[in-house]
């Protein structure tokens, strides 16, 4: 239930995430304190190995932490099953990954077309055409991702995320499979259905010009907040 629903989309207090390493504890995330607002864009920032990835993990509930508290849209996460947290994150949230997270046996149309078609929404197949126009790909409907390019393998992710029109999307390193002017058509794409939709957007980079095009950003070193 929203606790909050005018309040931040995003809010991490007191997060921390350990584990086991042999004999020590190896602390990858401690004392995060976080609130991102609805329609912010914000970059989570850090080197690799720096706890930006395990963060947005923890924030989007895909993995549970050691310590504190993440509410999306009002919703304590862990309080909430595993079941719950899918529930959530199905009425919320948007993904875009590195490795692109398509499935393999659909085609373009139809990995779209998943999300809404388990929302139950009767006009999947409708939205998904639109949505693979809009991103430039309305001649590749029917192709299987084996067939497309990284860029275009991306385009249908982002189309994947933003047909359900979430209210927070997780990007996580959206580039980092792509060269430079390939990578950087994905991006301006990102960004203008994100302000299209107003969508709450975060970003985990560890490129400073990307996250420049950020409202904000926020670094992370040695699993701490810098800034």
């Amino acid at each position: 239930m929203q606790k909050n629903p005018d309040g931040a989309v995003v809010r991490a207090t007191g997060l921390g995430k350990a584990v086991p390493n042999g004999d020590a504890t190896l602390v990858i995330l401690q004392d995060i304190g976080l609130e991102i607002m609805p329609r912010e864009a914000v970059a989570i920032l850090g080197a690799s190995g720096s706890g930006k990835s395990t963060l947005l993990g923890l924030l989007a509930g895909l993995d549970t932490p050691s310590s504190g508290t993440v509410e999306l849209d009002g919703a304590d996460l862990f309080e909430l099953d595993e079941d719950g947290r899918a529930a959530l994150r199905k009425r919320l949230v948007g993904f875009v990954f590195q490795s692109f997270q398509l499935l393999p046996p659909l085609t373009a149309i139809e990995n779209v077309m998943l999300p809404l078609e388990l929302g139950g929404d009767p006009r999947a197949e409708e939205k998904a055409r639109l949505m693979l126009e809009r991103v430039g790909l309305g001649e590749r409907l029917r192709h299987y991702p084996k067939y497309l390019s990284g860029g275009e393998q991306q385009r249908v992710a982002l189309a994947r995320a933003f047909v359900v029109e979430p209210k927070l999307l997780f990007a996580d390193e959206p580039t980092g499979n792509l060269d430079a002017a390939t990578g950087a058509d994905v991006i301006d794409l990102l960004f203008e259905l994100n302000a299209e939709q107003g969508t709450t957007l975060v970003l985990v980079t560890h490129d400073e010009a990307l996250a420049r095009r950020c409202n904000r950003q926020v670094r992370i070193a040695a699993g701490r907040i810098q800034s």
